[in-house]
């Protein structure tokens, strides 16, 4: 039976010696280089990046034991030791940095829907107009860089170039009036799978 080298371990005494956990495999996504499109330009600071582009500024921070670097027209992102912190804050340095980078040269948008009967959304100054059922509306308003803007009377499109900004926004509006399982009323998002359940009535039809 062939013994990988990889896998072999020796316990003499008190002590073990592990030859291949010093060298654990990387992070998978931290260890991707992030491209930076053109006119987009990143400059390190103290524990975080100011990436600039096309559609505004975004300011990200990161913990100042990840150590990022601008080489070539693309970020890299490492880590000062192997230990399960900094392999923790690996993947996820890099992930925000590159949401940053999308978000100035793109942008980032969520749409929602308005389902039901009598329900509808109407524009009101740099907000939304919500009437989902309440004996009231509920009036919802972007927080700064995000915009929001209604299609029809049933679309609601929240628009930014700071992703968690946008989802935050996006969820606030949904939480507003989810949607139903048995009645198909309430806000989804548009991309959103439901599944609708028949209900007590039709399950005495049936």
């Amino acid at each position: 039976m062939k013994v990988s080298a990889e896998s072999y371990f020796v316990i003499f005494g008190d002590s073990a010696v592990i030859d291949n956990k010093s060298e654990k495999t990387l992070s998978r996504i931290g260890r991707k280089p992030i491209p930076l499109p053109d006119g987009v330009q990143v400059e390190v600071l103290y524990g975080g990046v100011k990436v600039t582009g096309p559609k505004g500024t975004v300011e990200q921070k990161y913990h100042p034991d990840v150590v990022v670097n601008v080489e070539g027209g693309q970020v890299i992102v490492e880590r000062q030791s192997p230990n399960k912190f900094h392999h923790s804050l690996h993947g996820l340095t890099r992930s925000l940095i590159a949401n940053a980078v999308i978000g100035v040269s793109e942008g980032y948008t969520r749409t929602l829907e308005i389902m039901g009967v009598g329900y509808r959304v109407a524009g009101a100054g740099d907000g939304i107009l919500l009437n989902v059922g309440f004996s009231h509306p509920v009036e919802i308003h972007p927080s700064e860089g995000v915009t929001m803007d209604v299609e029809g009377t049933n679309r609601v499109h929240v628009r930014g170039i700071d992703k968690q900004k946008v989802g935050q926004l996006a969820a606030q509006v949904r939480r507003v009036r989810p949607p139903n399982a048995y009645k198909e009323k309430g806000i989804k998002y548009s991309d959103e799978i439901l599944h609708f359940k028949p209900g007590k009535a039709a399950a005495r039809k049936a």
